[in-house]
This record gives C-alpha cells, structure tokens and sequence, in this order.
C-alpha cells in the first residue's frame, strides 16, 4: 500500500506542478525548471500529503502545500550540483541542470523554483485562512534558509577544508540544517494545514530525517551508482567524516533502524491512520537509491 500510494502522490504532484508551470512563459529557464522538478522519490510530498491525511485537510490544499516543497527541494538540489558547491554532473541518472544548460540558467531556474515554493504557499487555495498561510511561509522560511537547509550546507562547505574531519556530534547537527530541516516542514505541514499540534509529527521527522541521512551515507559506500542515479563515495573522495566512517557500517545500520523506531513510535497517538508514514520511515533505509 505504501508503494502505491508513494507511486500517487508522485503523480499528483507532478502533474499539479506541470499545470502551474503551464502558465509560465516558454523560457529556457521555465524548461530548466521544468526539467528539475521531474521525477525523484517525492518523498517530501508523500509527508505532507500523509500528514493531511490525518487531520482530514482537503486533497486541494494539501496538494499545493506538497507541490511547494517539492519545488523548494529542487532548487537547492540545483543549486547543490553546481561547480561552487558540489560539482556534480548527474542528478536522477540525467544530466544535471547546469550540464544540460549552463551555469546562469541553472542558478536561475533555482531562484525562481525556490520563490515558486512561497507563491504556492501564500496562494488563497492552499488555505482560506491568511494567518495559516503565513505560519506556512515563515515556517518554510526558517526550515530553508540560514537557520535550516542552508546552513547545514554552509557547514557542509566549511568541512571539506576543516583542520579537522567533524564529530558525530557536528555532523548530526550539519544534517539536521541540510536534509532534516525540510523533512520536518514536509511532516508538519499538515498538522499546520489543520491547526493541530505539530509536536508529535515534530519528532517523527526528527528521527525519520537522521535516519534518511545515515541511509545516505551508507548508500555512498554500499550502493549501485546506477540505480541511485548520481556519483558515489564523494565524501570519501574528499576525506570528509561521514556517520559510515564514524560509526561503521555495522553501527551505522542500527543506529539507523533504531531511529526508525523512534519514528513509528512517536506516531503511536494517530493509531492506523499513520501506517503510510511508519511504512515510509522503515522504506527510507531499506531504498537502494
């Protein structure tokens, strides 16, 4: 059932972003947007819309909330692959953006995916109410900028020249900026989108967006670069810590499964209605891309 309907909201969600961009100039840059938003897990969007789906949001709402953030991500996983930051030439088994175009249409098409995310928040069909669009876009705001995504990037950066390789300690804290931040918006926001509380879908991700990340890190030593689509043993390339070379593989695997039990567990007060999402912490560490 997961499967399935990760497989739905990945069709939903792309399909809605295709009729948004539809109103778009033909641009090149609107075609390197295009091309960035296709495809991937969804995994983002899969949280958001699940989360709805516990407090009975309406698909509408809960579909522009998912297309947002799945626009934010591509921005920075854009903006990630450039000669400036990660230097990589393949993004989802294809060319990455800069690669297909040029280096000026890629941080453009970047930009403009990230205000894409905010104009689709603040838009009066992802809620009624102004003040909860608001709590949307600031809460975006926090979890993607210098408080969130980017500064776990910014760190990131920083470590590849650091004296030192980074502790277990600073590295868990790099993740939780740069790949946790917006895990966690995606799985609160429908808790928001509902007026709920967020606390226990808060701790979910928390768990669940560690556990991605030390997946991630295993996939890099363990993984097919053909399935995961992307180069491999960067980090070890460049000499820089990883939770694998820190921990082991042996640890680093239970670490990883104990975090998913975290995860699960803190769903326990929405009963069955949650299974998706339990079934979406346990697929994070068992993918092979």
């Amino acid at each position: 059932m997961f499967h399935d309907q990760l497989a739905i909201v990945a069709t939903d969600v792309a399909a809605h972003l295709d009729r948004v961009l539809a109103s778009y100039p033909d641009q090149k840059v609107v075609s390197a947007m295009r091309y960035a938003v296709a495809g991937g897990k969804r995994l983002r969007a899969f949280l958001v819309i699940e989360g709805a789906t516990l407090f009975d949001v309406p698909a509408e709402r809960a579909l522009n909330a998912a297309a947002a953030v799945e626009a934010l991500h591509s921005y920075s996983l854009i903006h990630d692959d450039l000669p400036c930051m990660d230097d990589d030439d393949l993004r989802r088994g294809l060319p990455t953006v800069h690669v297909k175009w040029d280096q000026a249409t890629a941080v453009l098409a970047g930009d403009a995916l990230q205000t894409l995310c905010f104009a689709l928040l603040a838009d009066p069909a992802t809620h009624p109410d102004g003040a909860v669009r608001a709590d949307l876009v600031a809460s975006m705001a926090l979890a993607a900028g210098a408080k969130g995504m980017v500064y776990g990037q910014a760190l990131d950066i920083a470590a590849e020249t650091a004296a030192a390789p980074l502790t277990l300690e600073e590295i868990t804290a790099l993740q939780a900026g740069k790949t946790g931040a917006l895990i966690r918006w995606s799985a609160e926001a429908g808790a928001r989108l509902a007026g709920a509380d967020i606390a226990p879908l808060g701790a979910y991700a928390d768990a669940l967006g560690l556990a991605f990340q030390i997946a991630d890190d295993i996939l890099d030593v363990e993984g097919d670069a053909t399935k995961a689509g992307k180069r491999l043993n960067k980090d070890a390339e460049a000499g820089k810590a990883t939770f694998v070379s820190l921990l082991g593989l042996d640890q680093a695997k239970a670490r990883a499964q104990d975090l998913v039990e975290q995860a699960c567990a803190a769903l326990d007060s929405y009963g069955e209605g949650a299974e998706n999402l339990r079934q979406a912490a346990r697929f994070v560490i068992s993918r092979e891309m």
